[in-house]
């Protein structure tokens, strides 16, 4: 059985999206990441073409963030004032996203274009977490239990000036370095079609200070509006969203957001962090793998302005 997606003008096994996008929204609930980072690729590899996947996984991102938002929202581990900070800096940063992803498509180099950015990102990301985990493991196994969170040094993140105070992350630091982040964030967003939990959840952890039981909330918080702001943005300038893929994407995504929620509170944040870490890794060797493989088509009938 299979259904014809128009404006990716592919059919595909519908089953097959709906275990893409419960798989997502698992990760969801679990990391505090939208997702998109393993779907936009995992559409890749069922022959989505990039500029339909990366427009319609930021829709699929909204419904698996908001799902798993729910949850965090009933425990109270959302800092709302860090993830409004957070969200004016990604608004920002996603228009001008759009620009590029726009020049870029007029150039015909965006697939390549996205693909590159999900090895280097991913990589690089992935790997400085996995080292990271390790050594946060290590220490816990010597210490024979696990450490207490320590508060943070002073830092030239607390030498800015504009200071907040964010209660909920028991914070008091400059307005700039969380903006910066959401601004980073938002360009990911746009170009990579990615709610950009990924690199926001380390960056809150190790740059901002925020303690890990509201980094996840707080993440989720602010990617739900980011790729919300994203797929209208693709939807009116490039038509590249594809309704019935992401409405199966969304009913996958939904479901998997509570049970990965459910999972991540029983498992340590170490674990948690390895876990991703590893799994960022992967896409991205495989999405490096993909780019070294020669192309079954050596050339493409396709405008450079078309999807």
């Amino acid at each position: 059985m299979h259904v014809y997606l128009p404006i990716a003008e592919v059919s595909v096994n519908p089953f097959l999206l709906l275990g893409i996008g419960g798989l997502v929204g698992v990760l969801s609930g679990m990391f505090g990441v939208g997702g998109g980072f393993l779907i936009t690729p995992m559409l890749f590899f069922i022959g989505i073409p990039p500029a339909v996947a990366v427009a319609t996984s930021a829709n699929q991102v909204v419904a698996s963030s908001f799902s798993g938002l729910m949850a965090h929202l009933k425990r109270k581990t959302v800092d709302l004032e860090m993830g409004t900070v957070l969200l004016g800096g990604g608004l920002l940063g996603a228009a001008l996203g759009m620009v590029v992803f726009n020049f870029l498509k007029h150039l015909g180099q965006v697939d390549l274009a996205v693909q590159l950015c999900y090895v280097v990102f991913l990589g690089v990301i992935g790997s400085l977490m996995f080292v990271e985990s390790l050594n946060a493991i290590r220490r816990a196994r010597q210490s024979g239990s696990t450490p207490v969170a320590k508060r943070r040094q002073r830092t030239w993140v607390h030498a800015l000036p504009f200071k907040m105070r964010f209660r909920a992350s028991s914070l008091y630091i400059s307005v700039i370095p969380p903006a910066l982040v959401g601004f980073g964030v938002g360009i990911l967003s746009a170009i990579m079609g990615v709610g950009g939990g990924f690199i926001m959840v380390p960056a809150m952890i190790y740059i901002l200070g925020m303690p890990t039981k509201v980094v996840i909330g707080t993440s989720l918080f602010q990617i739900i509006f980011v790729a919300g702001f994203t797929t209208m943005i693709h939807a009116s300038t490039n038509y590249s969203v594809d309704v019935l893929l992401a409405v199966l994407l969304l009913i996958g995504g939904v479901v998997g957001a509570q049970l990965g929620t459910h999972i991540g509170a029983r498992l340590k944040a170490e674990q948690l962090r390895i876990l991703l870490a590893l799994l960022v890794i992967a896409v991205a060797a495989k999405i490096g793998f993909d780019l070294l493989l020669t192309p079954p088509d050596y050339f493409s009938l396709s405008e450079p302005g078309g999807v």
